[in-house]
């Protein structure tokens, strides 16, 4: 690797993701560009699914669509925020709302940060370093 390569993270920069969204190429495709990457990588496709899989694979930061079926994003956010262990997980808003409002929707319900689709990689992988 040199300089200048940064396609792969070292093991300290390497994160463990949870990528939420219901819309599988959006999740699939996410999750494949964290891993190469370098970053570990678990998907969901509903809010309790993501919830139970925040417990056990404790995410260090958490990529949430708002839209999702039956529990939206806000409520899902709001809940890993009251475990300890997600308390300090950065949780980061990707969905296609985009309104002032709706930024001030995710920065109530405890997202650190909020990026409409489609996101910039480039954007993302500031955030997440």
């Amino acid at each position: 690797m040199t300089d200048k390569d940064t396609t792969h993270r070292g093991k300290d920069e390497s994160k463990r993701i949870l990528v939420v969204d219901d819309n599988t190429d959006a999740v699939e495709s996410l999750a494949l560009l964290l891993e190469l990457e370098g970053h570990e990588v678990k998907t969901a496709l509903d809010g309790p699914t993501a919830l139970e899989l925040a417990s056990d694979f404790q995410p260090q930061a958490v990529l949430l669509d708002i839209g999702l079926p039956g529990m939206d994003g806000y409520e899902v956010a709001r809940r890993l925020r009251e475990t300890p262990e997600m308390s300090k997980a950065l949780i980061i808003a990707i969905t296609g709302y985009g309104q002032q409002e709706d930024r001030a929707l995710t920065k109530a319900a405890g997202f650190d940060h909020h990026l409409v689709k489609p996101v910039d990689p480039e954007e993302l992988g500031a955030l997440l370093a």
